[in-house]
């Protein structure tokens, strides 16, 4: 025994023919419906007719520039017009309560230039309705701000009221360019780096590593000479590196996309100086999470555990 047809496929028609007609019948008019729909004028001629076919009745009196309800169209557009604000009214605020809530990140001005942004397309790209509020500061109480979600900081592991998990650790080694290096290849040997443009970091982080503590721990006694030149914050450095102005030292993870694309080397090989520091992800114990800020965290986290590693 064939199965019945549900009641509503009956008696209910298309949604489109009740735009169309509702378009239609405000603006008394289907060539201007069609502009309120986007769509062509045929096409709005032909829904309404539909629409009149399924109810067996017209909806219009048509005119040679423009249409009027008839006693029925008006009956039924009271009723199409209610549904359908109704309706428009519920998708606003179910848009509205499902928006997205932005995630706020703060980081150091070097994890944030030459960390986060070059890898903030991707993930864009991949999780369209996330965005990401990323706040640059060498300040950590600026960073630790109540109202960050997410933060990234160099130390030891250890910041009372958050949780704290490793994104890599503190591996540092002199960075220039290729075309540098082609002038200067004494940069090879660490003991002339001394005698060299050495691009500097001004910084009232005195626990920054500096090049006289990074030349003293690879058995370097000379202090640098007077072609050193300094910034004032660590991506001016390496761009300074990257335009050959002389030697920085560079920070693993952190330069890795340059050392990549070859827009800087190592001209001392392996030499390195690794330190009991490292760049952690905080995230504050009293601050609620959500899923936003979940997806942004496993990706960071993601990043970190298919980073390369330094010995």
């Amino acid at each position: 025994m064939p199965s019945k047809t549900p009641v509503t496929e009956k008696v209910l028609p298309p949604l489109d023919y009740l735009l169309a007609f509702e378009a239609a019948a405000k603006v008394q008019s289907f060539a201007r419906a069609s502009k309120v729909l986007n769509i062509s004028e045929t096409a709005i001629s032909r829904k309404v007719r539909l629409l009149e076919q399924h109810y067996d009745v017209p909806l219009f009196v048509r005119g040679h520039r423009s249409v009027s309800l008839t006693q029925q169209g008006a009956i039924l557009l009271a009723t199409v017009e209610q549904s359908l604000d109704l309706m428009r009214e519920i998708s606003r605020s179910m848009l509205a309560e499902h928006k997205p809530n932005s995630v706020k990140v703060a980081a150091t001005n070097s994890v944030a230039s030459l960390w986060l942004m070059p890898r903030l397309r991707k993930f864009n790209q991949s999780n369209g309705r996330i965005r990401i509020s990323l706040v640059s500061s060498d300040s950590d109480s600026e960073c630790l701000s109540d109202t960050m979600d997410l933060t990234i900081l160099r130390g030891d592991g250890v910041w009372p009221g958050y949780k704290a998990r490793l994104l890599f650790g503190e591996t540092v080694f002199p960075v220039c360019s290729p075309e540098y290096l082609g002038r200067n290849p004494a940069a090879s040997d660490p003991a002339a780096l001394p005698h060299l443009d050495l691009i500097e970091v001004t910084s009232n982080n005195t626990e920054w590593m500096t090049w006289r503590t990074w030349l003293s721990s690879n058995g370097v006694a000379s202090a640098p000479a007077e072609r050193a030149v300094a910034f004032n914050t660590y991506p001016l450095s390496i761009q300074a590196a990257v335009d050959g102005l002389g030697v920085a030292l560079g920070w693993a993870h952190l330069v890795d996309p340059l050392l990549d694309s070859g827009a800087l080397v190592r001209p001392a090989g392996n030499a390195c100086v690794r330190t009991q520091s490292g760049y952690y992800l905080l995230k504050s114990q009293q601050r609620t999470t959500f899923p936003e800020k979940r997806i942004v965290e496993d990706w960071l986290l993601g990043l970190s555990s298919s980073r390369k590693r330094y010995a």
